[in-house]
C-alpha cells in the first residue's frame, strides 16, 4: 500500500462511527496537553483531519503531510469551538515535508504533536529521531496511537489472521489495515533511548470493537469502568514526553550568583576599614 492510499484510508475510517469515537477523545485530550504548552514554535505532524494545535497559544504553528493530498476537513469535535477564536491568533501553517527529514534547525521547535504519525511512518524510529533533533531542550511532544494490547487490536490482528487463511476479506478489518500498532511500553522504551522523559500517559476508549453508532452509546458505560478498572486495555493511547538534556549549564544563572557573590564581599571590606579609620581620629 503507498503512502497516499494509507492517507485516504485513515481519513475514511474516521468518518466511522468508531472513528468518530476516536477523534473525539483525542480532540479532548491533546486540547488540554497544548494550552499550557509555552514557547514560540510548534508543529504537527501527519492527520490533518485532528486539529492537535487549536487550543495552543504559541505564534508559529504548522501543520506538515508527507503526501500532496488534501483530505476532507473534519467538524472539530467539543468542547473547545467557543474558544477557538480567542486562543488561536491566526490558522496554522499547511507545510509539505518528508517526516524522516524535517525542514527545520537543530532545537528550534517547542512543541511537536504526533497523533498517528508513527505508525503511519516509513521509518517511526528516524521520524522520532527527527522529532528529538529538533526539540528544544525541555521541549514537548505528545503522541497519540492505537493500543495492539486492546479489544480492538486484538480483533485487528483476528482479521489479518482470518485474511492469512484466505477466510476474511479487508472489510473484515476493524482498524486501517496500513501501518504498524505500536505498543505503549514499547514506545516508553523508543523515547527513554533518546533522552525523554515521559511526563504523562492516559489510556481511552473502552467500548468493545463495534460498528454501528448505536451499539457504541450502549456501552458508553464502559469508558467510565474502564478507566479505573483495566485502564491499560484501552483502544488509544496518549503519551507526552520532555526532552531532557544532561550536562547543561545555565550561564544566564551562573553569571548572576558571581555578581551577587562580589557585591557581598565588597561590602565586607568596607565594614572591616571603619574600626581601623576611627582609631587613627582618636589619635590626633
Amino acid at each position: 500500500m503507498t503512502r497516499d492510499e494509507s492517507i485516504i484510508e485513515m481519513g475514511s475510517w474516521l468518518r466511522t462511527a468508531p472513528g468518530r469515537h476516536v477523534l473525539a477523545w483525542e480532540q479532548d485530550r491533546l486540547d488540554h496537553a497544548v494550552t499550557d504548552a509555552f514557547g514560540f514554535h510548534a508543529v504537527q505532524l501527519g492527520l490533518p483531519e485532528l486539529d492537535g494545535l487549536r487550543a495552543n497559544r504559541m505564534p508559529h504553528r504548522w501543520v506538515a503531510s508527507d503526501s500532496l493530498l488534501v483530505p476532507e476537513a473534519l467538524p472539530l469535535p467539543p468542547p473547545l469551538d467557543s474558544m477557538i477564536t480567542t486562543l488561536s491568533a491566526h490558522e496554522p501553517i499547511s507545510l509539505h515535508c518528508d517526516f524522516e527529514a524535517l525542514p527545520f534547525p537543530n532545537a528550534s521547535i517547542d512543541l511537536v504533536v504526533l497523533p498517528h504519525a508513527l505508525e503511519l511512518s516509513r521509518d517511526p524510529h528516524q521520524t522520532l529521531r527527527e522529532v528529538e533533533r529538533v526539540l528544544v531542550p525541555e521541549g514537548r511532544v505528545v503522541i497519540a496511537g492505537f493500543n495492539p494490547a486492546s479489544l480492538w487490536g486484538l480483533r485487528q490482528r483476528a482479521g489479518h489472521l482470518r485474511r492469512g487463511l484466505g477466510f476474511g476479506r479487508e472489510q473484515n478489518l476493524y482498524l486501517p489495515r496500513s501501518g504498524e500498532f505500536i505498543g505503549y511500553w514499547r514506545l516508553r522504551d523508543w523515547l527513554r533511548l533518546l533522552s525523554f522523559e515521559v511526563e504523562a500517559g492516559r489510556f481511552g476508549c473502552w467500548r468493545p470493537p463495534v460498528s454501528s453508532e448505536q451499539w457504541l452509546q450502549r456501552f458508553a458505560w464502559m469508558d467510565r469502568v474502564g478507566d479505573r478498572w483495566w485502564p491499560v486495555l484501552g483502544a488509544v493511547y496518549f503519551l507526552v514526553a520532555v526532552k531532557r538534556v544532561r550536562g547543561m549549564r545555565l550561564v544566564g544563572l551562573l553569571r548572576n550568583e558571581k555578581r551577587k557573590a562580589n557585591a557581598a564581599s565588597a561590602v565586607v571590606a568596607n565594614r572591616r576599614r571603619e574600626p581601623a579609620r576611627a582609631e587613627a581620629e582618636l589619635e590626633t
